[in-house]
């Protein structure tokens, strides 16, 4: 009962804080949209409500950047250490207040429900859905779920699990993060966007990433300076 109780705080919490940013930044008619499905959604409306109200969000809210302040940027870090929300569209944000709404105190139907949203997404769907993973209720239950974003073929999904998102620096295993990080250099995403990577590196991943590094000066290819800093920076701790 208490892990129910405080992740219905921390859900309010966070959805407190986008609605904020929200209210600023989106027309009066689409903030009340959103109010109104956020509203029906958490008071047990059919899950048809739910899904239809996830995909309509752009329609109301549009794409546009959220370029947050520092001060907005410090407040997140505040409420979820690592979460730098820096590169979120209102959409996202919209469609994350959404998922926050949904009821969580049946940790079951919440999961199933997470998952069918999961596998009905698309793309921009996804990035949305895999940028909100830590401030999800039970994050622990969902590290299948954030691996199988890490496995995407898509960039911009790949991107969403391992960039500026503190989900995999709390929850993924070694090997896990050493495939993560290891995979962001081959699809040139940038290591500096990883959060906690110099805390989570092992000698396992310095092993991957000299080898890596080896291989590609053997080859006559580029290395990307941030990995040389990296490695250097472990020589010297």
């Amino acid at each position: 009962m208490l892990a129910t109780i405080n992740s219905d705080i921390n859900n309010i919490v966070v959805a407190n804080l986008l609605q904020s940013w929200l209210a600023a930044r989106v027309s009066t008619e689409a903030f009340n949209w959103l109010e109104t499905k956020c509203n029906a959604v958490s008071t047990g409306a059919p899950v048809s409500i739910f899904y239809a109200a996830f995909s309509a969000v752009p329609r109301y809210t549009g794409k546009q950047d959220l370029n947050l302040t520092s001060e907005e940027l410090d407040a997140a870090l505040n409420i979820h250490k690592g979460w730098y929300p820096n590169n979120w569209s209102v959409d996202q944000a919209a469609r994350t207040i959404l998922v926050l709404s949904f009821p969580s105190n049946n940790q079951k139907q919440y999961l199933q429900t997470l998952e069918q949203l999961f596998n009905a997404a698309d793309v921009g769907e996804l990035v949305a859905l895999y940028q909100a993973l830590p401030l999800l209720p039970y994050p622990g239950r969902l590290q299948k779920r954030a691996a199988e974003g890490v496995r995407s073929n898509m960039t911009a999904v790949f991107n969403a699990v391992a960039l500026d998102n503190p989900y995999p620096s709390e929850y993924f295993d070694n090997q896990a993060w050493n495939q993560m990080v290891l995979k962001a250099l081959f699809v040139g995403s940038p290591l500096s966007q990883i959060r906690g990577l110099e805390q989570r590196v092992n000698p396992q991943l310095t092993q991957m990433l000299t080898d890596y590094a080896s291989e590609r000066h053997a080859a006559n290819r580029t290395v990307a300076p941030e990995l040389w800093q990296l490695l250097n920076n472990q020589k010297s701790c």
